[in-house]
Order: C-alpha cells, then structure tokens, then sequence
C-alpha cells in the first residue's frame, strides 16, 4: 500500500513536471505579434513601402538574435491602401482580431488622426515614424519622426542665413491636409516674428495624387521675379512628388535662383526621378543614407542585403531614408523597453520606453525623451545631387529636444510637456 502510493505520487509528480516544461516550452514557442500598418498600394505606397520592408527586416534580425523574453516576433502586415478611413478600421483588426503587442504604422498625419480613438479605445500601441506638424501628445503614441523645431524651423533659419542664401520671401506649398496646414501655419508666425510681411509669403496646397504643376511653377516664378530672393518650402506628399519636381526641371527653376527644401522627400521618393537637374535643392531630416559612420555603413549594408534577399523591385539600387530609420529606432527602443518592462503589457512599455536610447545610423546615439514621447534628434540639411543623394551642407551639434507644442501657436505655453495617461 505504501510503495503503491509512493509511486502514484511519483506519477503525478512526473506528469505535472512534464506539464509544467510542456507549458513553459509552448509559452517559449508563442510569438509576439508586431503589426504594420503601412500603405503598400495608393498615392502614399511610394513612402510607406519602404517602412513595411523596415519593420520586416528589423523583426528578421532580432529573431536571428533569439527574439524578445526568448519569443520570436510574427509580423502582422495589412494594406490601408492610402484610405484614411481604412486605416482606422486596419488598426482595429489589429488590436482586436490580430492581438498584436504593438503597431508600427501610418505616414500621413490625417492617417494617424483616422487610428487615434482606435488607440485610446483599446489601448493599443502605436509607433508614428514620420516628421509631423506636432500640435498633439499622446499616450498610445510614441512619434519618431521630427517635430516642427527639429526639422521645419532649422531648415528655414537655414534659408534665411547667409549659407542658405538669405531668402526674404517665401512659397509655402503642400499637399491639402492637416500636416502642410498646420506646419505653414507654425512657419509663417515664425517668419512673422522675423519681420517677413504677409505680402512676402505665398501659400498653395494641391490634393493627393495631384499631378498637373504647370500652373504652380508658373506662379512661383512670376513670385520670385519680384526684386526679392525667394524660396520654396514643400510640404507635397506621397507621389505628387515625381511631378513636381519633373516640372521644376523642366522650367528650369535652379536651386542657384529658387531653392526648395523639402520636408517629406528623401532618397526613396528621388528614385523615380531624374536628378541631374535638381541638384543643389534641398531637403531637411534628422538623417541620410550619404552619412558616413559605422552605425549607418551596418544599416544600409543590411537594408541592401535585405532587398536582394527579398527580391524587391531594383534592388541592388535600395536606399535608406529618414523614416525608415526612425522606424528601426522605434522598433529597437520596442524590444528594449519589453525587455525592460519584462511583458509586452501596454502600460508597462509605455512607461518603460521614457529615456530609452539607442545608437542610431545617423552616428548619434537617440534619446526617448523621458516625458514627452519624443525624440531627441539630430538636424540635418542636405543638397541633392545628381547621383539621387544629398550632400550635407548644415547640422545641428548633436541631438536636439521635441517641442510637441510650438511656441509660435498661441496659448500652447498652457499645455502641458507630457501625455495624459489613461
């Protein structure tokens, strides 16, 4: 009777052992779910493409490294299509039906206005990788891209300069949405409180997939031929970007008379475009593919093995841009913060992710701002040249603090540098 039960207690304590391993190893085999959210098809596929390949590429490379609190990350990839209503309905398939531990996704700012409630709703988690007009803060969001003062306001102090060619009147052009207008509003009480007059600043929005820049260009130059150097500051998104700049060469518009610096075109958008006479044109980021560092040389090695190894359409000539970059920030500091927090809990990363670092390509080593889901971030100003990269003729000394709230939005000294939690 005794040996009999001895041995049955042995039998249980073996089938609850082998139970106990057979959970840890299936809890081991369960991956973590990792949405992307980016346009693969539409007027925005042009941008976000590449950011999908980022995500994916990114989740390759930590996986090969044994993967996150010892699970391997599952990408999740749908296609909103350049429909910002789509990318709501995209978000809640994610959160709801995918269970994903955490979104990287959107490039337009209507787009992530559309995920927003989503977010906040279900409190999901979203990584935001674009330079935006700032104005909003938060919880579920963590913005890698820049704010206004860490790309927008340098690149027209820089125009303005004597480097920059001392320009004293101003086209304001973009793409009719939330973004241009808000940024142009920033930008035009920043040049107010230069002493630039109103009359000195013209303004022109165009739809998406606007194709057609005949009659703009020839507004810009009648502008410019008005005894005042003049500048361009374009805020165009997506695809409307190849037209506008074959017409610009095609008028013959040089960088020497008319410079025009862009927020939202990068080596990626210059692929589809012939260069050669755009050259010395500008764009502002906080990165390029041209920096030479180690980080970047690892970076862009990776991202070209990647492409070949994927099959991707031309490439052996892939590039890197600036928010593909902040997209490996932001999936990197991810994986940190879930390491740190040990769980993917939301509440848990989000408070994990204040202060995170993370050596960037761009050579410097990226700060999660400790309150405000920000980047501290470099500025960089760059001149195309006719290979389709830019040269880089302006930087800021090191990274560079997010002000989420411009100061020159009245009554934003009232809001608060952090977000609201739940």
């Amino acid at each position: 009777m005794v040996r009999r039960n001895f041995m049955k207690t042995i039998s249980a304590v073996a089938v609850t052992a082998a139970f106990g391993l057979n959970s840890f190893a299936a809890l081991a085999a369960e991956t973590i779910k990792v949405g992307v959210l980016h346009s693969l098809s539409g007027t925005m596929a042009i941008s976000e493409t590449a950011l999908k390949e980022t995500v994916l590429m990114a989740i390759d490379e930590i996986n090969s490294k044994g993967g996150v609190l010892g699970r391997k990350l599952e990408p999740v990839v749908v296609d909103p299509a350049s429909n910002w209503p789509l990318f709501a309905e995209k978000a809640r398939q994610l959160l709801s039906k995918d269970k994903v531990a955490v979104v990287f996704g959107c490039w337009t700012s209507v787009s992530r206005k559309s995920v927003l409630p989503v977010f906040k709703e279900l409190n999901g988690l979203l990584f935001y990788p674009v330079q935006y007009e700032g104005e909003e803060l938060e919880y579920n969001v963590f913005y890698t891209g820049a704010a206004p003062n860490q790309q927008a306001i340098p690149a027209v102090e820089y125009l303005m300069s004597k480097d920059g060619g001392e320009a004293k009147r101003f086209v304001l052009l973009g793409t009719d949405y939330v973004y241009p207008r808000t940024t142009n509003k920033i930008l035009r009480a920043f040049l107010k409180s230069k002493g630039v007059a109103d009359a000195d600043i013209m303004e022109e929005y165009t739809p998406f997939g606007h194709s057609d820049y005949q009659t703009i260009i020839a507004k810009i130059k009648k502008f410019s031929s008005e005894g005042k150097k003049t500048a361009v500051v374009s805020t165009i998104n997506g695809d409307s970007n190849v037209p506008f700049y074959k017409e610009l060469g095609n008028a013959g518009i040089k960088a020497t008379d008319v410079p025009v610096v862009a927020f939202s075109v990068g080596e990626e958008e210059l692929r589809g475009v012939d260069t050669k006479p755009l050259v010395g044109h500008l764009a502002s980021w906080n990165y390029f593919m041209s920096l030479k560092n180690p980080q970047n040389e690892k970076f862009t090695k990776a991202y070209r093995a990647w492409a070949v190894k994927q099959k991707l359409p031309n490439a052996d000539k892939a590039v890197t841009n600036d928010p593909m970059e902040a997209t490996y920030i932001g999936i990197n500091m991810w994986k940190q913060a879930v390491e740190k927090a040990k769980s993917t809990d939301v509440d848990k990363v989000i408070a994990a992710m204040a202060g995170q670092s993370f050596k960037a390509p761009s050579g410097f080593t990226i700060k999660m701002d400790e309150r405000n889901h920000h980047l501290h971030k470099p500025v960089f100003i760059g001149e195309i040249k006719a290979d389709g990269q830019f040269n880089v003729v302006w930087r800021t000394p090191g990274p560079v603090r997010a002000q989420p709230w411009s100061p020159f939005i009245p009554g934003n000294e009232q809001r608060k540098d952090q977000p609201e939690g739940r």
